[in-house]
């Protein structure tokens, strides 16, 4: 009689990959040469935000939730465009630049939030829709092949979904460090063109802090324990952001 052949062993299950993490770009504003505003008491700007950044880092990292890239780790320049390209090579989920504003009245004070403003959109995608901009204009897409008016739909597209999810998140960052910190008193939610705000493919904000020409504000960020709160003010906002995207793309 002849034997059965052994049956092969079972094959485990494979396991379901994890996702990754989301990737979350901090950016500390101004460095090197160019300090930013210099506050009361002879603050530096480049200062306020670099200590501010690594603060958040440290919150978002120590939460296990994300993974957290800083533009700059030391006092050095960087131009702007070249913040938005860092970000992007690491495929950043979230893009945030870290400021701290200086006008000519000490009593004005609070923090406020800017994202893309309209025009600054469209004039960035009349940009990116140019032959030589084409090939890495959206993240995993090149467009160089596609004709003038397929490109300048497309990104505008894209820019245009990605300007709702900026806007999203500015919307419950106030809702969230209002509880935490004053915010200005009029239009804490703003809208400018910056330079570092216009990747069309990844959510962006900038975050002025406070008022370095208020002796309140800046007392509150040049201490530690002020930067801490605001960074779990930060670290909630991150949180329910990727709550509701998690949300939207299961809907």
């Amino acid at each position: 009689m002849p034997v059965a052949a052994a049956l092969p062993p079972p094959v485990p299950p494979r396991a379901a990959p994890v996702p990754e993490k989301p990737m979350i770009v901090v950016d500390p504003g101004h460095g090197g040469v160019d300090p930013g505003a210099v506050g009361v008491g002879g603050v530096y700007e480049k200062d306020i935000t670099l200590a501010m950044a690594r603060e958040l880092k440290r919150q978002l990292e120590g939460s296990g939730r994300y993974r957290v890239r800083l533009t700059r780790d030391k006092d050095v320049f960087i131009r702007l465009r070249d913040r938005v390209a860092i970000a992007r090579e690491a495929n950043a989920d979230l893009f945030l630049s870290l400021h701290a504003d200086s006008i000519g009245s000490a009593n004005m004070r609070g923090l406020s939030i800017y994202t893309l403003s309209d025009r600054a959109s469209d004039r960035e995608a009349e940009m990116l829709a140019a032959k030589e901009n084409r090939a890495d204009a959206l993240a995993g897409m090149d467009l160089s092949s596609e004709n003038d008016l397929v490109a300048t739909i497309l990104i505008d597209l894209a820019q245009r979904d990605t300007m709702n999810h900026s806007k999203r998140f500015a919307n419950m960052a106030l809702e969230h460090l209002g509880r935490e910190v004053k915010l200005i008193p009029n239009k804490p939610h703003r809208q400018a063109g910056f330079a570092v705000l216009t990747a069309p493919d990844m959510p962006s904000a900038l975050v002025e802090m406070g008022y370095l020409s208020s002796p309140q504000d800046v007392s509150l960020l040049s201490k530690s324990a002020h930067r801490e709160k605001l960074g779990r003010g930060m670290v909630r906002t991150i949180d329910a952001y990727f709550k509701w995207l998690t949300g939207a793309q299961k809907s």
